[in-house]
């Protein structure tokens, strides 16, 4: 029986994760290790929260001793490894905390891993470290660029990019060098359930149900490869479960959309919601389709921001080879049930925006929101 610890469990996509496991692999235990930052929410967990299978612990995966004492307490056999530092704008400002959690924290959970795995009692083929990663390790794309493939070179533009490509080389040495079993995926950009709201998408959906400024950086032509969050869970299962251990897997969503078209459609999809259903207009007075009006009149360019990559794309093609990977979702599909998923869930997305974030928010955008 596999024995999972799923770092960053509480956040987006590891809470997303954690759902889909229990849903696919009942009566297998998971540990969730998350430190509960501004980016995890407890509250992600709840609909799981009466599952015998599941164990929160709250704790930093920079903290010496901390994973190990998991992993040995627990007798994990699989590690899931979603905990990092993810905005851009943020690492920008801030790099630090991007290098200390990303890479020093990924290094906590490797040499855990080494040492209770390897050392102490060799699993072979019975245990796994997978690492989560993203295609921003790669650099920007051209137009006419092909997209991404495993064998990419890496060319990180962003502090969170660089600690993210940082923490990817370490979790390859630790297989080439001491024989630990790893996996690792770089995916395209998620969206979808429980998704903190300064990422593109819940920051337009939060701020249009408000009647709050949608600011655009630069033209909003920047181009992004856009996965369902569902599907990207199901393509991790299928790494875990099928995947050569030593390789990379790109995982993408077959969906490049320029980010103003984005911006777009969810302005549209809230127009259909909001205009023609009278308990979402009195639930969302200030959203501009609550009065009838246009909620793309919402849309406000903004200055760029330093080093904004142009393009992201993804080839897929070896996790369709290999594992059979295909998105579920089509962008439409998918964008549809997160928006549904927003409007019917306001006292998630208001219970994570505290005036602290609002007013960080205000000052990265220099609009009033």
């Amino acid at each position: 029986m596999r024995r999972l610890l799923v770092t960053g469990g509480a956040g987006f996509i590891g809470a997303n994760f954690v759902h889909y496991w229990l849903a696919h692999h009942p009566g297998e235990p998971i540990v969730v290790l998350d430190a509960l930052t501004y980016a995890g929410n407890a509250a992600s967990l709840d609909p799981a929260r009466a599952r015998p299978e599941l164990t929160f612990v709250r704790g930093d995966i920079r903290t010496p001793g901390l994973a190990e004492r998991l992993l040995r307490e627990h007798a994990i056999t699989t590690i899931v490894h979603f905990a990092a530092e993810s905005h851009v704008d943020r690492s920008i400002h801030g790099p630090d905390a991007f290098i200390e959690t990303n890479v020093l924290g990924t290094h906590e959970l490797l040499k855990a891993a080494r040492r209770v795995w390897l050392d102490d009692a060799p699993g072979g083929d019975e245990v796994r470290f997978h690492h989560v990663s993203t295609d921003e390790v790669y650099g920007s794309l051209g137009p006419e660029d092909t997209p991404f493939r495993e064998d990419t070179p890496y060319a990180p533009n962003s502090p969170y990019a660089a600690s993210k490509a940082g923490s990817d080389h370490l979790v390859r040495a630790y297989h080439h060098t001491y024989g630990l079993p790893v996996t690792t995926s770089n995916c395209s950009n998620n969206y979808g359930p429980f998704q903190f709201p300064e990422k593109l998408i819940p920051l337009m959906l939060v701020n249009a149900l408000d009647g709050k400024p949608l600011p655009v950086y630069g033209d909003g032509l920047n181009v992004r490869d856009w996965l369902y969050v569902e599907d990207h869970c199901r393509a991790v299962e299928q790494v875990l479960l099928q995947g050569r251990v030593g390789d990379t897997y790109n995982i993408g969503g077959c969906n490049e959309r320029a980010n103003i078209d984005i911006v777009r459609q969810v302005c549209a999809l809230l127009d259909d919601a909001v205009g023609t259903c009278a308990s979402l207009q009195a639930q969302f007075p200030r959203c501009p389709a609550a009065r009838g009006a246009l909620t793309a009149s919402l849309v406000t360019f903004v200055d760029d921001r330093p080093g904004h990559d142009r393009r992201y794309a993804i080839d897929a093609g070896k996790a369709q080879r290999e594992l059979g990977f295909e998105p579920a979702e089509t962008f439409a599909t998918g964008l549809h049930k997160t928006v549904t998923w927003y409007l019917e869930h306001e006292s998630w997305w208001r219970g994570v925006m505290d005036g602290s974030y609002r007013d960080w928010l205000e000052r990265q955008y220099s609009v009033v929101l």
